[in-house]
């Protein structure tokens, strides 16, 4: 079923939900309590396998591939709705499978995607576990570990950042290192995970991150002008824009809110580039070291602290009667799951066999 290679031991399925045909990765037994593992952006499942088949027998692994991704069903995303299409897909899954209870485990955006979901999820999640996570108030064009605007349009963030070099070369599968700035397995050795580590499964993952849709539609997305730097405001459609804070609403309140509250989980590399309080995907960071002309300063548009936003709300969520651990795994980059499997798989089974 899948297009991609599998490791031994991991099942592929295509699963029928009312909302769209949705491809997923599955190990151990039907019986076993259910872990759900959510990729990021410009990946799949596949990313998950090595992880998923050093689960105790007492855990059945499954990792969908999200609506724009791998072998679901290619359908556009509203990015109108924020990440409520992912949300309302991964809970049509769960019922489609007969999930009544289940872990959550979201790496990147899927982790971003996490604090929308769980709310939405209530009773049925033992918890969470989230991986280097986007910040909870979207990726980009915020200033402040609140989640303020650095413009009332949402300037900095959407799918007119993305480099357009990127989208073009994932359509056309290219599996060079031709162009340093934005062939993608340059972009996936230099930042999903910290140099000069390379994965035993190199071209598996590669094939993964080329299996993102890609059109205007879709990603990048499209975009609006703005008056505001960079001058480009968030579009309606694709995974980039629904990741906006623009978007976003009043999902962190909710989540903040959220009743019951799952224990959490929250790991991430030492040395993450993508996700951080400087991040170099982010037009803040990119405008202040002089790479992106026009930058407004500090006081307009600094970095998204984007680590220090996920603590603060992690912190008013442990405030409200809600648990959090922060873990860091050291000498990583974006990805620790894939480079110390075996000491991120630890920190994750102690945290299920803690909920029930």
């Amino acid at each position: 079923m899948s297009t991609i290679s599998t490791l031994p031991g991991i099942t592929s399925k295509m699963i029928d939900t009312p909302r769209l045909k949705i491809h997923a990765l599955f190990s151990g037994s039907e019986n076993a309590t259910p872990v759900i593992f959510i990729h990021g952006n410009a990946s799949s499942a596949t990313f998950w396998e090595e992880v998923m088949l050093k689960l105790p027998p007492q855990y059945r692994g499954i990792a969908p591939d999200l609506r724009g991704f791998g072998d679901t069903e290619d359908k556009l995303i509203d990015a109108t709705r924020g990440l409520h299409d992912w949300a309302d897909d991964l809970l049509a899954l769960a019922q489609a499978l007969g999930l009544k209870k289940y872990h959550l485990v979201g790496h990147s955006l899927g982790g971003m995607l996490l604090f929308t979901l769980a709310p939405l999820a209530g009773a049925s999640i033992a918890s969470v576990t989230l991986v280097d996570p986007g910040a909870p108030y979207g990726f980009g064009g915020t200033k402040d570990a609140s989640g303020t605007p650095c413009a009332d349009d949402f300037a900095g963030s959407g799918g007119g950042v993305v480099n357009p070099d990127f989208p073009k070369l994932i359509a056309a599968r290219d599996r060079s290192s031709d162009n340093p700035q934005a062939s993608p397995r340059v972009v996936m050795n230099s930042f999903y995970w910290k140099p000069p580590f390379k994965p035993a499964r190199e071209e598996d993952l590669l094939s993964s991150l080329l299996s993102e849709k890609i059109g205007p539609d879709k990603y990048p997305g499209d975009s609006v002008p703005s008056p505001n730097w960079p001058n480009v405001a968030p579009g309606k459609w694709g995974p980039i824009n629904a990741s906006s804070p623009k978007y976003i609403g009043d999902s962190v309140k909710k989540f903040i809110a959220a009743s019951p509250k799952p224990p959490i989980l929250w790991v991430r590399g030492s040395d993450d580039q993508i996700v951080s309080d400087n991040s170099f995907f982010d037009l803040g960071t990119l405008g202040k070291l002089g790479f992106v002309p026009g930058w407004p300063g500090d006081a307009v548009c600094p970095p998204q602290p984007m680590v220090s936003q996920t603590r603060a709300v992690l912190d008013k969520y442990a405030a409200g009667g809600g648990k959090y651990w922060e873990k860091v795994i050291a000498d990583t980059g974006h990805s620790p799951y894939i480079e110390k499997p075996d000491e991120f798989t630890a920190l994750l089974v102690e945290h299920l066999r803690l909920t029930k």
